[in-house]
């Protein structure tokens, strides 16, 4: 259990949080890759560098069950939140092994599996299409397509890219349009109307020029994109036109020269509240501490001071932040959670905000991870 930690301030209007408590998932040198929230917040789920995902509440940390079944490194999880989906409970992931798999969250069991082939790599997915049928799937220099429903598979786009495509995305609020990212540098833009090709269905090609790990939309109406590289540049653009409007190549560099107290190693995620066009970039210390700065994309672009800094919680690299302040309601919000962390400590992380009266309560039980046989 750690020392409840107050989040040092570095500006007069920064929100303050502490360490709520800190979750060991494992017994050894495994790691938290990503924590994905269920649509309703009644469980989130974490992928672990043991190949299994753990389900825990996020109100109260409770340990909730394991899904266990790839063979390989799991390289996205994501919960169903299709509006017309009638199975919220379905935890889906993909994985190095060339399967993209569901699970039941009520039983813990695998309900569907769908392969690439064992040759493959799944590094990401995502469901969309004008009628919400389409599974998309980024894998080496490959996007696969899928009709969820039945499992067949509709297409493959093998000449837009020529490495691993790491990110695919259906564009919020135009969902027959797929965005994709690659090791090669580039971002395409895919209409997934009627029969998928690349001849026919390529809409536009954005060259970042350098390997892309993370992209994500935000904005009024998701019709900006911002994208982080594997060395740690930043880059803000209006998807419809392919125009940039901020290309921070020093982006880390910048972080750091607002940080008095420390120095950015690497970025972990951009957050974007869903609402306004604000966006932060969350970067961190390979000692664990967090930090939220601010992104001002307009002229030239500028990373401001950090709005609120995590320290405290982990020992090692950061790889996920899952916010909880914009969520509407629930338990979670009633209880002032700010979030939850994970990292390559193998900790899972709850921060509190300051007005909070549990920072200083240790309720961590040995009842929370059961040791594996």
């Amino acid at each position: 259990m750690e020392e409840a930690t107050a989040m040092e301030v570095e500006e007069p209007k920064s929100k303050k949080f502490g360490l709520k408590n800190s979750i060991q998932t494992n017994f050894g040198n495994d790691y938290v890759f990503q924590i994905a929230p269920k649509d309703d917040w009644s469980s989130m789920a974490v992928s672990l560098s043991t190949k299994a995902v753990k389900l825990y509440s996020p109100a109260t940390g409770q340990f909730q069950g394991e899904c266990k079944g790839h063979s390989d490194t799991i390289n996205q999880i994501s919960f169903s939140v299709s509006s017309s989906s009638s199975s919220p409970h379905v935890l889906h992931s993909c994985s190095s092994d060339g399967t993209i798999r569901a699970w039941d969250t009520r039983t813990f069991q695998q309900v569907s599996c769908i392969s690439a082939g064992s040759s493959q790599e799944i590094f990401s997915f995502s469901f969309g299409g004008s009628n919400d049928n389409l599974l998309a799937a980024g894998a080496k220099s490959q996007i696969l397509f899928w009709d969820w429903r039945n499992g067949k598979q509709v297409a493959c786009l093998e000449e837009s890219h020529i490495e691993d495509v790491t990110q695919v995305h259906f564009v919020p609020d135009n969902r027959n349009k797929l965005l994709s990212a690659s090791v090669d540098g580039l971002m395409c833009i895919f209409n997934t109307d009627g029969d998928i090709n690349d001849d026919d269905n390529l809409e536009s090609v954005i060259n970042v020029g350098t390997s892309i790990g993370k992209v994500g939309f935000f904005g009024e109406t998701y019709k900006k994109l911002w994208c982080l590289t594997h060395i740690e540049s930043l880059s803000i653009w209006d998807w419809r036109d392919a125009r940039n409007e901020a290309n921070l190549l020093e982006a880390r560099s910048l972080a750091s020269d607002s940080w008095t107290l420390d120095h950015v190693d690497y970025f972990v995620d951009c957050h974007y509240p869903g609402e306004g066009e604000s966006l932060w970039v969350i970067g961190g210390t390979n000692a664990g501490a967090l930090g939220y700065f601010p992104v001002n994309y307009r002229g030239v672009g500028t990373i401001g001071s950090p709005e609120a800094i995590l320290g405290g919680g982990h020992t090692g690299v950061v790889r996920s932040v899952l916010p909880m302040s914009s969520m509407k309601g629930g338990r979670a919000q009633s209880q002032g959670i700010f979030g939850w962390t994970g990292g390559e400590d193998g900790r899972l992380c709850c921060w509190l905000s300051d007005d909070s009266s549990e920072i200083n309560r240790s309720w961590i039980s040995s009842a929370l991870v059961m040791k594996p046989p």
